[in-house]
Formats: structure tokens, C-alpha cells, sequence
């Protein structure tokens, strides 16, 4: 059924799109994983000379167990020695038969294989080519290779997470990449659409710097506008530009349980008060207006994370909630495997491997009524489709297969 309790047209959106797909670690491997889940043939090249950080040759192995099935669910994958004429051979008659070619290597690498745009056109007049790197392929800092935490330092918001008093801390993960990833899986399904209206594909230049820094809000602009006078800083759980009070996140219950408050109204002051149950601070002068609340925010803070203080987030989310007031616990990872609104809507599910072993990973944010494309499995054992790709796809024979692994093509 589709989310208006019609019966939906079973179907993937890029059934018969395939990708030749040469990225690793995180942020390349997520793009493509988006396309694959609405149908594309993702066939993963890899190799154990230079084996992702996050995977192994097996699935069953430590680094694999993880975010090697989460981020490669449901693709193919080969083996190619790329220091190898006869690997690089295969992978341009890959190419040749493929719609979008993906990579997230620094810039010199793919024209070290005769694989950039202009090499591969030659041989696909209507390839699409997805190149992720961590500035773009031009500009002074093009040919620098860098990863997710610098990434967030030099894009600004290593500078904008922490608190006043403190060092700039940064976000615990890599989300250059998560944002990288999701630009370049946008940028390629664009390509794609232009190519079933004209025909002709294109190169994507896709800059995870870019990505990161298009979500810092009004940072540059406030820089820009008031210099010295900026509000733009390290303001711990409150917005930089005042938004109310309380705001933030409050200590609770328990070892290291926390729940998110914010009042905006003085509606929502009164409720707060309420179902705090009237304490006598609450009549203080120095908090009878939201103006004045903000001004004496701190003050207002250990207040509020007295009463916190005394109650699980559990129940302090459900009371606040219950009068109107926005408020949320802090989620741990446990907490969020057991989430009753992600299950519901089954964001975290078991597929099974190549062994038969389930694996959990991420399902889309998204639902599509029509289309409701997902992965079906996990990711595929280290070099299991070579038969799939070397004979059916590409023809070879058996004396073609036989001396390209005497080269030592198939690493």
C-alpha cells in the first residue's frame, strides 16, 4: 500500500542504470548505495591491495561486520589488480557498457588508469561520471587529500560546535561524508534525468568541502554583514541568535541521561512552570519575560536542571510534551535500535549476507509509494560476482579469464 492506503506499483526507479562504482571508505560508497537501493547494478570494484578502511575481503571480518554491509548493501563486487594493462583493460570495457561511473579518489588517480571523463567518453559518449573529492577538481586546494574531521575544521563548523568557555570540540563523526555522499547520489540522479531528456551525460564535480559548508546556516553571512559584532560562536545547546529560554540540554536521572528543552513562548514558559509544579523561582523577576529569561539564561539553566535532575529523560520528555512544550531525550545508540517511530517505519532492518548471516543497516529516509526501492541484502562477499561480470557481462572467454589472472589482474 502507498502512504495514502492505495496499492502501490511495484517497481525500482533505476532498474537497468548501472555504475561502475571504484569508491571506498564512506562518503563514495553511500552515494552509491542510494542508487542502489532503487534498483542500479552497483558493481563495486575493490582490491586487496588497497582494501577500504571500512571492510574487508570478507564480510565476516572485523571492519566488515559493520558499516562494509550498511553502505555496500545490495551491490556486486570484483576484483581488479588496477596495476595491471589487462585490469584497467576490463575496466574500461566496463565502463563502456555502464551509465555512471563513480570515484572518490584524489584527481591523479583516474587519469593515472587512462579513466578520466574525457578517456571514458571516448569509449561511452553518454557516460556519467560521479567524481567526489575532498575540494572539487578545481581551485589552489584541488589536488589535497583529506578526510572527514579536517574537512569539518577547515569548512567552519569545527569552530561553531562546543561550548563558550571551552575549545572547538567538532561533531564526533565524519559527516563530511554523509553529506558528501547524499550530494553526490542528488548530483548523479540530476545527470541522469538530463540524460533521459537529451541524451548526453556529463561530468559531476561533487566538493564534500561545499557540501559541509552549505550547512552552516548564516555563519558566512553574519561574518560578512557585522565582522567584529558576529554572534556566530561556540554557544554550547543554544542558538547563537537567541531563540528563547530555557534552551538546552539538561542532565537527568541516571548515568549520562540528558533531555533537549526549548521554550520560545511565554505560553510555553507557563507550561514548563506547571508541570514543574510551580516552584517558587519560577516568580523571579529576572525570569518574567522571554527577554529577560535569555538574559539570565545560565541562572535559569541550573534551575531547570534541578528539577531535571530528579526525573529519567523519559519521563520529562512525555510531561513537557503532554502541555505543549518541545522537548526530547537525548538518544543514545541503544536507545535509537530500540526507537518505536523507527521501527515502524522499519529504518533499521535485517538483511541477510552471502553467507545467510542477517546484517543490520540503514533503510532510506524516504518512502516512495510507487517505487518503494530497498536493499534486499547486504554487502556482497570480496570479488563473489567475477563469473557474473567477466563472462555474462562482458563475454569474456575462458582463455581471456585464464590469462588475465596469469597477469595477475584479479587481485
Amino acid at each position: 500500500m502507498d502512504l495514502n492506503g492505495n496499492a502501490h506499483q511495484s517497481g525500482l526507479a533505476l532498474r537497468g542504470i548501472r555504475v561502475l562504482d571504484f569508491t571506498w571508505i564512506h562518503a563514495g560508497p553511500s552515494a552509491t548505495r542510494i542508487l542502489s537501493d532503487q534498483g542500479a547494478e552497483v558493481i563495486k570494484v575493490e582490491s586487496n591491495n588497497a582494501l577500504s578502511v571500512i571492510g574487508g575481503p570478507a564480510s565476516a571480518t572485523a571492519r566488515g561486520l559493520g558499516q562494509r554491509h550498511n553502505w555496500n548493501a545490495g551491490k556486486l563486487s570484483i576484483s581488479l589488480n588496477m596495476k595491471t594493462a589487462q585490469a584497467i583493460d576490463i575496466a574500461k570495457r566496463l565502463a563502456a557498457v555502464s551509465d555512471v561511473v563513480a570515484e572518490n579518489f584524489s584527481g591523479r588517480v583516474m587519469p593515472s588508469w587512462g579513466l578520466d571523463y574525457d578517456s571514458i567518453r571516448a569509449i561511452n559518449p553518454s557516460i556519467i561520471m560521479l567524481s567526489m573529492s575532498g575540494f572539487g577538481r578545481t581551485g589552489p586546494w584541488k589536488d589535497r587529500v583529506s578526510y572527514g574531521q579536517t574537512l569539518q575544521a577547515w569548512s567552519g563548523f569545527t569552530q561553531l560546535t562546543g561550548f563558550p568557555d571551552t575549545d572547538p570540540s567538532g561533531p564526533a563523526s565524519a559527516y563530511s561524508d554523509a553529506t558528501g555522499g547524499m550530494a553526490g547520489a542528488q548530483a548523479a540522479l540530476l545527470a541522469l534525468m538530463h540524460r533521459a531528456r537529451t541524451g548526453r551525460g556529463q561530468w559531476l564535480d561533487v566538493s564534500q568541502f561545499e557540501s559541509l559548508s552549505s550547512l552552516l546556516e548564516t555563519l558566512v553571512l553574519d561574518m560578512s554583514v557585522n565582522g567584529a559584532t558576529a554572534v556566530s560562536s561556540r554557544t554550547g545547546n543554544r542558538l547563537s541568535y537567541g531563540g528563547g529560554a530555557p534552551h538546552g540540554a539538561y542532565r537527568c536521572k541516571g548515568e549520562d541521561r540528558w533531555v533537549a528543552i526549548t521554550v520560545f513562548t511565554d505560553e510555553e514558559w507557563r507550561a514548563l512552570v506547571d508541570v514543574v509544579g510551580n516552584p517558587q523561582w519560577a516568580d523571579d523577576p529576572r525570569f518574567a519575560t522571554g527577554e529577560a529569561r535569555e538574559r539570565n539564561a545560565d541562572a535559569l539553566d541550573s534551575l531547570v536542571e534541578s528539577w531535571t535532575l530528579q526525573h529519567t529523560a523519559e519521563d520529562v520528555m512525555s510531561r513537557l510534551q503532554a502541555k505543549g512544550v518541545a522537548a526530547g531525550v537525548v538518544q543514545t545508540g541503544e536507545d535509537l535500535s530500540r526507537d518505536p517511530q523507527l521501527k515502524e517505519r522499519e529504518f533499521f532492518r535485517r538483511v541477510p549476507d552471502q553467507q545467510g548471516v542477517e546484517r543490520i543497516i540503514e533503510s532510506a529516509p524516504y518512502k516512495l509509494s510507487r517505487t518503494p526501492g530497498r536493499a534486499t541484502r547486504g554487502a556482497p562477499e570480496f570479488a563473489a560476482d567475477m563469473t557474473y561480470v567477466l563472462r555474462e557481462l562482458l563475454g569474456m572467454s575462458d582463455d581471456e579469464v585464464e590469462d588475465c589472472a596469469i597477469a595477475g589482474a584479479f587481485d
